[in-house]
């Protein structure tokens, strides 16, 4: 079986890796291979993450090292209680259906447990089981060592305790609380060092738990006004001022902590901070003359005071990542200095640079850009098809500032429309009772916000001829382009929708749960929800494209509508995707996928178009 997920010791010295389910570690040093952990069931495999923990959770790893090399902390899966479901590819009807675990809304999940296995002695270790309440928190969102152990006997702090710890954090499955838990991993008790709950859900933020040097948790809690704060365990509290959203913890250097956060005003860009946790100074990342100052979207990993930073912006084709050095605390950041530029050779894309105009529509003050073509006078008095293009959804953001966020548009654009961009209420990046606003219907506040977004443009530009409006998506985005078309016909003329979700029975437990409860708790959420009923009149030209491989969001889900059009008597176009799971990657497959939907939008919204 082919190795997974190869990770080196902190030493050096050794190689943990899986293979065939099996948790095996290779010493370099030439002492041989040897077995830790073996499945002990058809289902069972050491030291991965299960499907859940990959695709909602962000977790890709089922094996940690310890910080001295002497264990690791590995992941015991075991399978059998999900679901099986059979992918078939028809164009290759003598290869066999592949079975696939998948644990749909409502239905079981994975049964996952944490070890550490000793690399004392030979062959297998002994698993010291970690004991945290699974019965009340089944998701394994977090987990790792600490540099430190917990307080010593008497009161003293992390620092002067003794072994380093595990930490992890677990989830309830109603996604209602989050707990913060350390164990002792000679003996697996646990203990909670914080729990987070909310009465819609807890998201699980990127990059904590973190420690600093002196072994305190770095942590991303809740504050006033449903505000996010970065937040020490030890109670002190920071952030950024003015409402920011908080973002994620980036890295921890010592007691500095890198994090992440957008400015109240314009949830577009992504700023770095600095946090001095000893002396609770924070101050955002802006060193002159670099690609540090402030706007764009930035990312960047901090350690020994030098930060590799990416800026992207709207002034700039791709990516540009340079060194900084002398990073030390908020306040003394004009000492940082430019130590170099990574040169990148990324082909810059033949396109015209995407003018995009930003603002935020309508009451709710929903982030919207514009982008129009590079041959079009707006002076001309022609009004343009309009193309929306959104997502729309949880956990993604189209409107940033960011060229490269903007090359297909721009390509559609070329094509002769008014490409129109909305991140409506359910997307990240404006606050959290934003997001929450789909807390039991994905399907109306996201198409609402579309609308408002489109009226709030025409009457902003006055380009836009709402005569002829499309809608365009793919994964949510599809689903939302689907339900356009569907529920407001009067507003939307044309959609494709690739890779929709148009039944939410058929989605996974915790991203669906999460907002929708399950289906034997909340059936009304998932009937509002659905793509399958709500209808009106009249139809509307819709073309579905799918992967009949799609391991995420299963061809079933176009197949269901495509029958319930029919038995409608509703016309509309499917095009399967044989081969292709969620996304079409493929470069020819790709780039014809582009050329056909656009043939279909001037085909569907009538014979006039502009040509530039």
């Amino acid at each position: 079986a082919p190795v997974v997920d190869p990770a080196i010791s902190p030493q050096g010295g050794a190689v943990a890796y899986v293979s065939g389910g099996a948790l095996h570690v290779a010493d370099l040093g030439g002492a041989g291979d040897r077995v830790l952990a073996e499945p002990d069931g058809d289902d069972v495999t050491w030291g991965l993450a299960e499907f859940i923990a990959a695709e909602e959770m962000s977790r890709y790893r089922g094996l940690w090292w310890a910080p001295d090399g002497s264990a690791v902390l590995a992941a015991r899966v075991d399978g059998s209680p999900v679901t099986r479901w059979t992918i078939s590819d028809p164009a290759n009807p003598d290869a066999a259906a592949q079975t696939m675990a998948y644990p749909a809304a409502g239905t079981p999940n994975a049964d996952v447990r944490l070890a550490v296995l000793s690399l004392e002695g030979d062959g297998a270790a002994e698993p010291r089981w970690i004991d945290w309440d699974r019965a009340e928190l089944p998701y394994l969102a977090r987990a790792g060592w600490t540099e430190h152990g917990g307080p010593a006997q008497g009161g003293g702090t992390a620092a002067t305790s003794g072994a380093p710890e595990v930490v992890l954090t677990a989830q309830s499955r109603d996604q209602r609380t989050l707990a913060l838990v350390r164990a002792d991993a000679r003996t697996g008790r646990t203990r909670r060092v914080r729990t987070e709950t909310d009465p819609t859900w807890v998201e699980i933020m990127p990059g904590v738990p973190a420690f600093t040097a002196s072994g305190d948790p770095v942590w991303i809690g809740h504050a006033e006004q449903g505000a996010r704060r970065v937040l020490l365990v030890d109670g002190r509290e920071a952030g950024p001022p003015d409402g920011g959203y908080l973002r994620s913890v980036a890295d921890v250097d010592g007691d500095l902590v890198l994090y992440s956060a957008s400015p109240a005003e314009a949830p577009g860009e992504v700023g770095l901070w600095l946090l001095d946790t000893r002396s609770g100074a924070t101050a955002p990342l802006d060193v002159p003359d670099t690609p540090a100052a402030a706007g764009g979207v930035l990312a960047g990993r901090l350690r020994g005071g030098t930060l590799v930073l990416q800026r992207r912006d709207m002034d700039s084709d791709g990516v540009r990542t340079v060194l900084l050095r002398g990073f030390r605390a908020p306040g003394g950041t004009a000492a940082a200095r430019a130590a170099g530029e990574i040169e990148s050779f990324a082909q810059v894309p033949d396109l015209p640079r995407p003018d995009v105009r930003f603002w935020s529509a309508g009451e709710q003050g929903i982030p919207a850009a514009l982008v129009l073509p590079s041959w079009y006078d707006p002076e001309s008095g022609v009004r343009l098809p309009v193309l929306m293009d959104p997502y729309g959804g949880p956990h993604a953001q189209r409107v940033v500032r960011s060229r490269s966020a903007y090359l297909t548009s721009q390509w559609f654009a070329e094509q002769g429309f008014a490409v129109l961009i909305a991140d409506g209420r359910g997307t990240p990046g404006v606050g959290v009772e934003w997001e929450q606003a789909v807390h039991g219907d994905l399907a109306t506040p996201v198409l609402e916000d579309q609308v408002a977004a489109l009226h709030d443009a025409a009457d902003r530009f006055g380009c836009l001829d709402l005569d002829r409006v499309a809608i365009r998506g793919w994964s949510f985005g599809g689903y939302l382009a689907a339900l356009a078309v569907l529920r407001r016909p009067e507003v939307f003329h044309a959609a494709v929708a690739g890779a929709p979700v148009t039944d939410w029975h058929l989605y996974d437990t915790h991203y669906t749960e999460r907002y929708l409860g399950t289906p034997h708790q909340r059936p009304d959420a998932y009937a509002r929800s659905s793509a399958l009923e709500g209808w009106a009149e009249p139809a509307r030209p819709l073309m579905l494209i799918h992967g009949l491989a799609d391991d995420n969001v299963v061809f079933a889900h176009t197949q269901r509508l495509s029958s319930a059009l029919l038995a409608a008597g509703r016309a509309h176009t499917v095009l399967p995707l044989s081969g292709i799971t969620h996304m079409a990657s493929e470069e020819t497959t790709a780039e014809n996928l582009l050329v056909l939907q656009v043939d279909f939008l001037h085909r569907s919204l009538g014979p006039h178009r502009l040509e530039g």
